[in-house]
């Protein structure tokens, strides 16, 4: 997102940013967004890799990686936003203070229950945005609490394929929630893998006029 200008002078501290007319990704996919197919919905989820492969290549995690905290801007342009909770890591791993919160149905479960976070940590959600983007704005694991949610998805469970999402885009929701969080992909791969998804995942799509 480009930064135009920043007021240091007193508090409270004002940035001013590029103007994201559709607001955030959770809304628009709710309202206008809502009939999005899934070519632009593959399309907004590799924009958000390359946000995240930026960071991912300057040493920086969100840990609050999700549609409500991505912005739409013309013809769908998405930015990661809300830095809130992203920090600066030095040795691959992050360990917040006892006592912080976190949304825990996009968490990770090691950085949930352990306070590990790490780039893979990101990649974790990543994966529950997937679904965000899928189902056009429904919250992760209906029907469970959080509670629930932490213990099952550390016994090993994983959402379902959600309705109409094609095994291969499926695929890489798992990939990201793979157990050991060595074993999930970069986000520099998923940027990749998703700007290229229709030539190497669905070779028989056709794109149809409106």
């Amino acid at each position: 997102m480009f930064l135009y200008a920043v007021c240091t002078n007193e508090e409270p501290i004002y940035i001013v940013t590029e103007l994201m007319k559709h607001g955030s990704l959770l809304e628009y996919l709710k309202g206008e967004g809502k009939y999005l197919k899934l070519p632009e919905l593959i399309d907004m989820g590799a924009q958000v890799a390359a946000g995240m492969a930026y960071l991912e290549r300057m040493n920086y995690i969100h840990r609050d990686l999700a549609a409500r905290n991505i912005l739409v801007g013309e013809d769908n342009v998405c930015k990661v936003a809300d830095f809130g909770l992203a920090r600066l890591i030095e040795d691959d791993e992050y360990n917040p203070h006892q006592g912080a919160k976190f949304p825990i149905k996009w968490t990770a479960p090691e950085a949930a229950l352990y306070n590990k976070f790490t780039i893979k940590s990101d990649v974790w959600s990543f994966g529950i945005l997937l679904v965000e983007l899928v189902t056009h704005g429904r919250v992760p694991y209906p029907g469970m609490t959080n509670a629930e949610v932490l213990a099952q998805a550390e016994r090993g469970y994983r959402m379902p394929k959600p309705m109409d999402t094609p095994d291969a885009l499926y695929g890489i929701m798992l990939e990201c929630w793979k157990k050991n969080e060595y074993d999930r992909p970069t986000f520099e791969y998923l940027q990749s893998l998703l700007e290229d998804y229709f030539v190497s995942t669905e070779p028989n799509y056709k794109k149809l006029d409106p």
